[in-house]
């Protein structure tokens, strides 16, 4: 489990095809390993990784198909920016919101301009996961927890202040960017228990 809250900005070092799937190379930059063990979880843009190994700048982490197929993942260079978080702890401070790091889809970035000091950033989300956005809600983008400020249809807006520009890879982002989505938690479940006895007859 993640709060959104981005600790570091890491880079790809490494990307190694294997039998179908991707075994990662992370410089974690300024994330802190003295706590980081074998197994644990940390959110890459969002997706969560397990570290399969410990370097001395990061971790090295295996990526399924399954991943490739619904992340940016498959998009990635080596030198790639990303955004890092660790799981949290129960001690933490709860920052952000409930982010599990299980990427519902890719977004696109239609446009982005200046707001005062701030920017204002318009994304276009995966028609399946539209109905999942709301108003004055939560939502995940590259791992980030943010605030939705307009819907309109599967477009949606953020305004994004200073130091989340430079302590993120937001500051990267250009129109047409690629961006991994994920939903608030809360509203997959809900859509799920109004289905009541119904949803054991759902089949995707």
């Amino acid at each position: 489990m993640f709060t959104g809250i981005i600790a570091a900005i890491g880079s790809v070092v490494g990307l190694e095809p294997r039998d179908g799937d991707v075994r990662l190379t992370i410089n974690a930059g300024n994330l802190g390993l003295s706590d980081l063990n074998l197994g644990d979880s940390v959110a890459c843009n969002g997706a969560c990784l397990t570290a399969v190994e410990l370097t001395q700048n990061g971790f090295i982490a295996d990526v399924s198909v399954e991943t490739l197929n619904l992340t940016t993942i498959n998009h990635w260079l080596v030198g790639s920016p990303i955004n890092l978080e660790k799981a949290m702890q129960a001690t933490d401070r709860f920052g952000g919101h409930i982010v599990s790091g299980h990427v519902d889809g890719v977004g696109e970035v239609l446009s982005l301009k200046g707001d005062a000091r701030s920017w204002r950033f318009r994304i276009k989300a995966p028609a399946n996961i539209a109905k999942y956005i709301a108003h004055k809600g939560s939502i995940t983008v590259d791992g980030t927890s943010l605030t939705v400020n307009l819907v309109e249809g599967s477009e949606f807006e953020l305004n994004i202040v200073p130091h989340t520009m430079s302590h993120t890879v937001m500051g990267t982002y250009k129109e047409g960017t690629k961006v991994n989505l994920e939903v608030d938690l809360v509203s997959r479940y809900l859509e799920r228990l109004l289905l009541g006895d119904k949803a054991a007859d759902q089949r995707n």
